[in-house]
């Protein structure tokens, strides 16, 4: 990481308006070249470029004015018709534009875009979004959420109803697409499916729902993807199945459900969240009765993945903006950087940023990989979606805030980007499954599938295939077989550990990673971060002794000053 910004006038705050957020991430680029063909990454790296270069500029700008000014719901026109409209501030409708047509963020695993000839490798897909969530978060949830539909029901939904709604949700203008959502969370429904309340019922034409959902984002995209149950059909998860709800009826009216109210949120307050009440909605079942949320599992995964990968893009933003400040900056007769205490500080945002980097670009690829029929990515991807929604996101509420203190006061004030990075980074360790859930799934993939297995064995072998050093890979091997084990050993009954088991896989995996990387590229930053996270994350360690404090801090120097 290379800013342009090392010195500032005195009195004036470090400022990395300028910065081309793809030129300036060396780790993105190194690590993305060993997971896309050449000739792809060619093709692409002036999108990427394009994109980074609005990160710090355009982007940005908008992102700020539109989380100031969140959309507003208008029940009625002034003639007292209820039209149920949504008023976007015009910065949140250009942000749309960037977002769905000139990057084709929600399309391009479904078409091809951006100068490829065929759809887009989820390895290139994330690091677009990993971009563009360095600026905005709230707006990658509706694209996110679009992508997702597309999936899911092209899986599983009718022929006839995919050829229907498949042209709209891949358009290439903003004015012919349409956005996609998933209406789950109930009331007494959120994290317990099973609970589901809203009724399937079924007429001359078709099935009507009923019922309340209690959060909706994106509230009024054109299609969503909504769990009901059937009437005469189980209680409990069994008896729950997914349905097609379009905004709008095929003669034109407004499909039978309220926009209650929009939600007053913490954070991505740009992007409208919001309840509402089907009234007889009219939908159509996707899929086989019974098997809601097995369907619904390909979208809520997918967006439990893309909130991985925002909350990665949210820590290098934090970390950018940290070091701009370590660098312009010097009080007492030195530079920040150049002070033992905020050099270690500062490492301690840049280790979990490039831990995660690593590994949702690894899930990425699984992604590929179990997309494709390989038996192991799909173990893999079963277990590293859960894995890196709980690990990173939680690690990027911390870096979050950590960073707004790096710049001091002024960090606390909403003209700077760190007030809104820490409200949006709350929010990836909520949504799609809170912490406790998906550290739960984690186990559920060990105990049904033996993923945490698949995952011990491919990261061993692909450290051998790279070339790690003997002594450091024989030292991760034992790490890596400590984490897996304890996975595996977790009983029915003491869930209680499932977070803690969870942490030390998802930090012995990025270990192997960032070994691999940096015996791949030849790189002695990745080498060293592998050794911190041994350090830091996989050793016990006396908080109170001085061992390994030296070697520590001037590794934090070397890294920081590369």
């Amino acid at each position: 990481m290379d800013l342009s910004v090392t010195a500032t006038p005195h009195g004036l705050q470090p400022d990395t308006r300028g910065v081309n957020a793809f030129d300036d991430d060396a780790s993105l680029r190194a690590v993305l070249g060993l997971y896309l063909d050449p000739a792809d990454l060619e093709v692409l790296t002036p999108a990427f470029q394009r994109l980074g270069g609005l990160v710090h500029g355009r982007l940005d700008a908008l992102a700020h004015e539109a989380d100031r000014n969140p959309p507003v719901l208008r029940p009625r026109d002034r003639q007292g018709r209820d039209v149920q409209a949504i008023d976007k501030h015009p910065a949140y409708v250009e942000m749309e534009r960037i977002g769905f047509q000139d990057f084709s963020l929600a399309a391009m695993s479904h078409r091809p875009a951006l100068g490829l000839d065929r759809p887009m490798p989820p390895a290139a897909k994330y690091a677009f979004q990993y971009l563009f969530a360095e600026a905005e978060f709230g707006l990658l949830c509706p694209i996110s959420m679009t992508d997702a539909l597309t999936r899911t029901i092209r899986r599983y939904a009718d022929p006839d109803l995919v050829a229907r709604c498949l042209p709209g949700l891949t358009a290439q203008s903003l004015e012919t697409q349409i956005q996609g959502a998933m209406f789950m969370t109930e009331k007494a429904a959120g994290s317990d499916v099973g609970a589901t309340e809203t009724v399937a019922r079924r007429d001359g034409e078709g099935w009507r729902l009923w019922g309340d959902k209690w959060f909706c984002s994106n509230t009024d995209a054109g299609l969503a993807l909504v769990l009901a149950r059937p009437e005469g059909a189980p209680a409990g998860i069994k008896g729950v199945s997914l349905f097609l709800l379009p905004r709008d009826l095929p003669d034109g009216r407004r499909n039978a459900y309220r926009i209650v109210r929009l939600k007053d949120k913490l954070g991505t307050r740009s992007m409208a969240s919001g309840e509402i009440t089907l009234e007889g909605a009219a939908a159509w079942m996707v899929g086989e009765p019974g098997q809601g949320f097995v369907q619904m599992a390909e979208m809520i995964n997918q967006s439990r993945l893309s909130n991985a990968v925002r909350s990665a893009g949210m820590m290098r933003r934090a970390l950018r903006e940290a070091l701009a400040v370590a660098r312009g900056r010097s009080a007492f007769g030195s530079r920040l950087i150049d002070l033992p205490l905020q050099r270690r500080q500062l490492l301690k945002l840049m280790l979990p940023a490039e831990q995660a980097l690593s590994v949702t670009l690894f899930t990425a690829d699984a992604l590929a990989r179990s997309d494709a029929g390989e038996a192991e990515g799909l173990k893999l991807r079963r277990i590293l979606t859960p894995l890196v929604k709980f690990r990173v996101c939680r690690d990027a509420r911390k870096v979050a805030g950590d960073g707004m203190e790096a710049r001091g006061g002024v960090g606390y004030i909403e003209e700077w980007p760190e007030p809104r990075l820490v409200r949006d980074a709350h929010l990836g360790s909520i949504w799609e499954g809170t912490s406790n859930i998906v550290a739960l799934d984690v186990l559920r993939a060990a105990r049904k599938e033996a993923a945490h297995t698949a995952l011990g064995e491919a990261l061993s072998r692909r450290m051998a295939e790279a070339g790690v050093a003997d002594a450091l890979r024989t030292r991760l091997d034992g790490l890596l077989r400590r984490a897996v084990a304890a996975v595996g050993a977790v009983p029915e009954g003491a869930d209680d550990r499932a977070r803690s088991v969870a942490s030390g896989l998802y930090h012995a995996a990025s270990a192997c990673l960032l070994a691999s990387e940096g015996a791949l590229l030849g790189d002695e930053k990745r080498t060293a971060l592998a050794e911190l996270v041994i350090r830091h994350k996989l050793t016990p360690r006396d908080p109170l002794g001085e061992d390994g404090e030296a070697g520590a801090d001037q590794a934090a120097a070397d890294l920081l000053h590369t």
